[in-house]
Order: C-alpha cells, then sequence, then structure tokens
C-alpha cells in the first residue's frame, strides 16, 4: 500500500480521554472493536456513531446497543430525502441505483427514523439539514420537509440535533429559527464564519470542529474557532472523511483526533489538556450522556 493511502500512524496519547462527535464506523476499514481499540489507546474514550439513511441509521443503533462507548445518531442525511422521493438512478448511495418512491416513501422512512430515536442508546437525531452542494433546485423541497420533520423528531424525543450545513447556512439557521431549534443543537462539521460563529453563539448551538479545520485554505474556520465560546465546541473526525493536516486524502479514523485537537488548541492559544477537558465536557452536555 503506498503511503499516500496507507492509515496515518498512532498520534501520541492524549492525556485527557475526548470524545468523536460524529463518526462513521461502518464505512471505515477494519472492525469495530479494532477501530474502537486504537481509538482508546490515544485517548478517544467515545464515539458518536452517525446514521446517514435507514440501513445505517439502523446499524448506528445496533452498534450504540453492543458497546457502552458508542453512543447513536440516527437520520436521513439532506442527500438521501430527495433521492427516497425522486429516485437515484445513478446510484450516488450505498443503497445503487433505486426508483422514487414520492413523498409517501418519505414519510415511511422518518417513521422507521422516529421509532429509532425512541431508543436510549440513540442520543441524536441527525444528521440532518440542507446541502446545496450535493442537491440541486428540484430536490429542495424534500430537503427541507425532512429537515423540519427530524427537528420535530428530536424535540418530541428531548434528544440532540445534529445539523449538515453544506452551502446552505442562511436557509439552515432560518428554519431552525421558524421551527424552534431543539434544546441541543450540534452543527456537525462546522462550515460558517467567525460572523456565523458568533449567531451560533447566540442561540446556544454548539459548534464541532472536524480535521479540515488544519487546512491551509481554512483560516475562516480558524477565526470561527477563536470566536466560539470554549464551552460551545466540539472535535469529531466525519471519518473517513476530512483526515487533518498532514494526513489530507489519507483515510480518516476516530485515533486521529488527537491531532485536530492539538491543532484547535494552538488556534485558541491554550493547552492542549484544557482544550481537551472543555471538549470532553461539552460533548457530554450536547449528547446527554
Amino acid at each position: 500500500m503506498s503511503s499516500k493511502h496507507a492509515p496515518p500512524p498512532l498520534p501520541e496519547p492524549l492525556r485527557v480521554p475526548v470524545a468523536d462527535s460524529h463518526t462513521h464506523l461502518d464505512m471505515q476499514d477494519g472492525t469495530v472493536e479494532e477501530g474502537l481499540g486504537r481509538a482508546a489507546s490515544v485517548g478517544v474514550t467515545t464515539v458518536v456513531q452517525v446514521g446517514c439513511d435507514l440501513k445505517g441509521s439502523r446499524w448506528a443503533a445496533e452498534t450504540a446497543a453492543a458497546y457502552e462507548n458508542v453512543h447513536a445518531a440516527v437520520a436521513l442525511h439532506p442527500n438521501e430525502a430527495p433521492r427516497i422521493v425522486h429516485g437515484d438512478p445513478d446510484g450516488w448511495s450505498r443503497q445503487g441505483a433505486r426508483k422514487g418512491g414520492g413523498d409517501a416513501a418519505l414519510d415511511d422512512a422518518l417513521a422507521e427514523i422516529d421509532r429509532l430515536a425512541a431508543l436510549p442508546q440513540v442520543r441524536a437525531v441527525g444528521e440532518t439539514g440542507l446541502d446545496y452542494f450535493r442537491t440541486g433546485p428540484e430536490g429542495m423541497a424534500a430537503q427541507e420537509r425532512s429537515f423540519r420533520a427530524h427537528i420535530e423528531i428530536a424535540k418530541r424525543h428531548g434528544k440532540a440535533l445534529v445539523i449538515h450545513d453544506r452551502e446552505a447556512h442562511a436557509d439552515v439557521l432560518r428554519i431552525l429559527a421558524e421551527e424552534g431549534a431543539p434544546e441541543r443543537t450540534v452543527f456537525h462539521c462546522y462550515s460558517g464564519d467567525a460572523e456565523m460563529a458568533e449567531v451560533c453563539a447566540a442561540a446556544g448551538y454548539f459548534m464541532s470542529f472536524a480535521g479540515n479545520v488544519t487546512f491551509k485554505n481554512a483560516q475562516p474556520l480558524r477565526d470561527a474557532l477563536t470566536i466560539a465560546p470554549l464551552e460551545l465546541v466540539l472535535i469529531e473526525t466525519d471519518a473517513p472523511f476530512l483526515t487533518p493536516a498532514p494526513y489530507r486524502g489519507r483515510p480518516n479514523a476516530p485515533y486521529l483526533i488527537p491531532v485536530t485537537l492539538r491543532a484547535m488548541a494552538d488556534v485558541r492559544g491554550i493547552g492542549e489538556d484544557a482544550m481537551a477537558e472543555a471538549i470532553s465536557a461539552n460533548t457530554a452536555r450536547a449528547f446527554g450522556y
């Protein structure tokens, strides 16, 4: 395996254990045990496993039931909702090519998310939100309907809401305000600027930073991290995606959290232990464990 595709080495362990607030173990190589073991060996002792479709959400709930240090989030990803309604002839998702089932199929899928959201090991409803990068105008109505339904499900079950916001900041914030955000709302892979961080801070939304905060061109993200109140900051891998520098482009996994955390501590001008202590407390508060 050439080094650019090889898994990065284990980083120096953290002294204060933390949680990976957003990961996709089902998309990573190796077994769940191996992934959790590597993570724990460097001080990443808890993970939130996030579902993006019905199959992935069921898997997240089952995995969280089986492992004490795994918590589940269940949802239809913003790009999944239009595929359910209109079909996915190109097979973009992991289900392969499929025909559209219309609004009735979306209702059925949302009913299943609602059922899963009631389970005790499911700590959050997400990732839900809006994605204007992957979905064109024809899919926006389905995305928005799905997003509003997920907000209602999260509130009814008293669960956190995990937001996927890609190139849709204003509409995501507007819909949250219109529906009334759940008590605990997390912007996963925070992608806004410092100005948006002020809006999120005022609303009490958690901002979760991923490996892309380490990228050269990510100064707006670092500016946002500087502005975000420390008690609202979370960390995530979004693994297998968004591997932090200097390993960008190689497979990501929860064990790489220390790389991102050290970069975040530098941006804030605080020690890594102080950063880890804050993040550890924040994640437990955000997800209610």
